[in-house]
């Protein structure tokens, strides 16, 4: 998170840098950004978040790294479900029902 990089490490930090710069939002909203939880953020807030936290927009929008996660592009590499497609061409073939019964034609 961004206000790691600038020494934040509680969310009553961030409450406190977001207060300098006049924004208010309340403990439980800035608890949820740090615990990564989707919140509604107006546009006007985003550009005092930026100031407190010396960032740009970007910067708040950019994806954590997974930790151990291997770079993409290594040698290796392989796609999802690769490893168990046979070669050659494949007919997809529909999935039954979970009810078990014959599946339904489609409307004509």
């Amino acid at each position: 998170m961004v206000a790691a990089q600038r020494d934040l490490w509680r969310p009553t930090e961030v409450l406190a840098a977001f207060q300098q710069v006049g924004f208010n939002p309340s403990l439980s909203k800035v608890a949820a950004l740090w615990g990564g939880k989707p919140v509604t953020v107006r546009l006007d807030d985003l550009d005092l978040m930026c100031a407190a936290l010396n960032c740009t927009v970007a910067e708040l929008l950019q994806a954590e790294p997974l930790v151990g996660a291997k770079p993409a592009g290594e040698a290796g590499d392989v796609a999802v479900g690769a490893e168990t497609q046979p070669s050659g061409s494949v007919r997809p073939v529909p999935r039954g029902r979970r009810s078990g019964g014959p599946r339904s034609l489609p409307p004509s």
